[in-house]
């Protein structure tokens, strides 16, 4: 594989296809697009630094890159630089993240994924979005949804087996 032995162009490639893509995700744990730019460009770096350790005997590249990105993303929103950052945001800077969240839906809707997460009902959804997108563990969203820890795990579980059958069939 050309990324495993550190291709430029390679990556370029990959850069250019795929990062699209991450950046929406990452855009939508974070919900704000220069802290989302500056979180793709060190979700490249990881890439390139650690792509030694994809396996593809363990899944797909890209859903590997996709984990980096997503996991980069709640990291951020989890450091106190963040957190800091976050309570010192101007109004007028909030106004502008919300009306531009629009422009990125069509980078995610590429792979599908809204079409598919559509296909869920309510309460799964919603569970798949504050864990996946979030970073919410079971224990915090059962609180947030104020529902028992057993039905989160449930809905979790269902949500996962329905959305690998759907993507089986896409």
């Amino acid at each position: 594989m050309g990324l495993k032995a550190k291709d430029q162009q390679v990556f370029g490639y990959l850069y250019d296809h795929y990062s699209p893509a991450l950046y929406g995700v990452i855009l939508k744990v974070i919900n704000d697009e220069t802290s989302a730019s500056d979180i793709l460009q060190e979700v490249f770096l990881k890439i390139w630094k650690s792509i030694d350790r994809y396996d593809t005997e363990k899944g797909r590249l890209f859903t590997w890159m996709l984990n980096i990105a997503r996991n980069t993303a709640i990291d951020s929103l989890r450091s106190k630089a963040h957190k800091l950052d976050q309570k010192i945001q101007e109004i007028s800077a909030d106004v502008y993240t919300h009306t531009s969240q629009l422009t990125v839906q069509p980078s995610i809707d590429h792979l599908g994924l809204s079409k598919v997460l559509d296909k869920l009902n309510k309460e799964q959804r919603k569970i798949i979005d504050l864990a996946y997108y979030k970073g919410c563990t079971q224990d915090e969203i059962a609180k947030i949804l104020d529902i028992p820890l057993g039905t989160v795990k449930t809905r979790m579980r269902n949500a996962i087996i329905q959305l690998r059958n759907l993507l089986k069939q896409s």
